[in-house]
């Protein structure tokens, strides 16, 4: 497989001494979802912002296409990767279409005004994430799940082939983190790349053509769903037992084996 965007032996750290991410080499397959898992400071986190180029490097390299990531143009890398993030609280009270619309800043120039084609870039984006009724509406007055939505669409209105993003389904009920999700599937089959942080490993078995699990910032396993989320490997990356339920029509998921714990 080509590397589309990924990363080789790539190590970084926010405290001198001590590694967030030790030696990781993984990549995303293009037009697919990968999920990155692991628990609460695992790296998911940095290795989303590292690819993205929110984060350099402090050995390894991320590469895009074939090239290194520190290789492009700020605005080159602004066109082809998007960055969704967990939290976003704009300070002034934007409308849907206006938190849309920022995805062309990359586009414009330092005194230059939206021109025709973006708004057409963001009226597409907006009607293909079934927004455009709430065009209008304030940002920060729609419900969680339309706001992951409204970030998705700046991803598209940008123009990004790769649209990395940090939990999305976080505060969201599951009806909300269904539709949120099922989405990105229909996206992604449209072309677009995902790279997509969870706590949940029954995400990527629901919704992922790929994983990538991580344990203390150190890639444990890579693959399909179905070879990453073990209960072996989830007992490595979370410390705890999990057991695998099967249903009746086929569809698996992982629970934590309550009450009982690895031993030590």
């Amino acid at each position: 497989m080509a590397m589309s965007l990924g990363a080789v032996g790539l190590s970084y750290s926010y405290i001198p001494g001590t590694l967030a991410l030790r030696d990781v080499t993984m990549s995303l397959e293009e037009s697919k979802t990968t999920f990155i898992l692991g628990g609460n400071g695992s790296g998911k986190t940095t290795l989303i912002q590292c690819l993205c180029g929110i984060r350099a490097p402090k050995s390894g390299s991320v590469q895009i296409d074939g090239r290194d990531l520190r290789t492009l143009h700020p605005l080159q890398r602004a066109r082809t990767i998007g960055f969704v993030p967990q939290i976003h609280e704009p300070v002034f009270t934007y409308s849907v279409y206006q938190i849309v619309l920022m995805g062309r800043a990359p586009y414009l120039g330092p005194f230059s005004s939206p021109q025709k084609a973006d708004h057409e870039r963001v009226a597409a984006a907006l009607e293909v994430l079934d927004l455009w009724k709430l065009r209008d509406r304030s940002y920060t007055a729609i419900s969680g799940g339309e706001q992951r939505l409204a970030l998705i669409a700046r991803g598209l209105a940008q123009g990004a082939k790769y649209l990395l993003m940090d939990e999305p389904d976080a505060h969201l009920d599951p009806r909300h983190q269904h539709d949120v999700f099922n989405r990105i599937g229909d996206l992604a089959a449209e072309g677009f790349t995902f790279a997509i942080s969870s706590h949940n490993p029954n995400n990527a078995i629901l919704y992922g053509d790929t994983a990538v699990l991580l344990s203390a910032g150190r890639l444990i396993a890579q693959g399909s769903p179905q070879e990453v989320v073990t209960p072996e490997s989830l007992q490595h990356a979370y410390g705890m037992e999990f057991e695998t339920l099967t249903d009746a029509n086929g569809l698996r998921a992982v629970l934590p084996v309550t009450g009982r714990h690895p031993q030590s």
